[in-house]
């Protein structure tokens, strides 16, 4: 059976410290509002214009330096099959870690960061299959508002995690404005 938890849940739980209470960074891509546990957040920044890279996927809008490091980003609407959004002063980038590489993940605003229960967190609903599907951890709600936990594991394939890996390796021997 395989098991949802990533691998610091995973740890957490042989350890007999699982967290009772999670703390999630909500945001809105889309009309839909997400959620990425915060302690997979680094920080979370402005849009900077990333340099584009030759033959990546549709959803990488390229790399940015940050304080010397570069770091692919993602744009999450691409990633979701959404139509492009206009500039919107309110978009933000979430640079976070996966599998220890660092990325950046390109959202239409970052709302709040909101405490649930782990009982809060709801499996994905069955009818959520298909493509687009595998993203998501599961599903909490709060009032009226529905919030899909995002699977950061997930949100790439292996080899798109390859690919974004030598993106990085590239860009990174070029040096800036290479």
């Amino acid at each position: 059976m395989k098991s949802n938890l990533s691998r610091e849940q995973v740890a957490a739980t042989e350890s007999g410290t699982m967290r009772q209470e999670i703390q999630l960074a909500c945001f809105r891509v889309g009309e839909a509002m997400y959620a990425l546990d915060i302690l997979r957040i680094k920080e979370i920044i402005r849009p900077q214009k990333p340099t584009r890279v030759p033959r990546a996927p549709d959803f990488v809008e390229g790399v940015i330096n940050l304080r010397g490091a570069v770091i692919p980003i993602i744009d999450l609407r691409k990633r979701f099959e959404l139509n492009a959004a206009e500039n919107d002063r309110r978009a933000r980038v979430i640079i976070c870690s996966l599998s220890g590489k660092i990325l950046g993940l390109m959202v239409d605003e970052v709302a709040e960061v909101r405490r649930y229960g782990r009982q809060e967190i709801q499996p994905t609903p069955q009818y959520l299959k298909g493509r687009g599907a595998e993203f998501f951890h599961g599903v909490c709600r709060r009032d009226d508002d529905l919030i899909m936990v995002i699977d950061l594991e997930r949100i790439l394939t292996s080899g798109e995690r390859m690919d974004l890996d030598q993106i990085a390796r590239m860009q990174q021997e070029e040096g800036p404005g290479g």
